[in-house]
């Protein structure tokens, strides 16, 4: 098991991860905040969804979730359809405008990955990719409380 200073550093590098986050995000498209390109990605994910299972996917708010969706089909990228099974609930699909913009964001996003880790090995990102996927993996079942301080 690691020691307590690999966690602490391990903690450090997470949160100087945000800068790459935020680089990443400065590729979407003026039009296309953090939030839609969010719901657009987990469309594509997922297939269509209601507006409750895209909130929890998201873990926000479902007010939050509201402004996401407006903003997104204001721009033509999804489409809200009554549900059939309870005709107060809507049905969230993308339009082949949608598509097309997660085709964009994710070329986008790929070209800036090759750009900075041009210098990478092939072995180093597939590495990176595996521990990232395994890392993830650790925290999808999260049936024990978090340690509050």
């Amino acid at each position: 098991m690691a020691e307590t200073a690999q966690y602490e550093e391990l903690a450090r590098q997470f949160s100087a991860f945000g800068a790459v986050k935020r680089e990443m995000g400065r590729t979407l498209p003026s039009d296309c905040p953090s939030g839609s390109a969010a719901v657009l990605t987990l469309l594509v994910r997922h297939g269509e969804m209601r507006m409750s299972k895209l909130a929890e996917l998201l873990a926000v708010d479902m007010s939050v979730t509201s402004r996401h969706v407006a903003h997104v089909a204001e721009r033509g990228w999804i489409e809200r359809s009554p549900d059939p099974a309870d005709k107060r609930s809507r049905i969230l699909r993308l339009t082949p405008s949608g598509e097309e913009r997660v085709r964009d964001m994710s070329r986008r996003t790929t070209r800036l990955l090759e750009e900075r880790l041009s210098d990478w090995s092939d072995d180093d990102i597939a590495a990176l990719i595996r521990l990232m996927a395994r890392l993830r993996a650790s925290f999808d079942d999260c049936r024990t409380p978090a340690i509050t301080q």
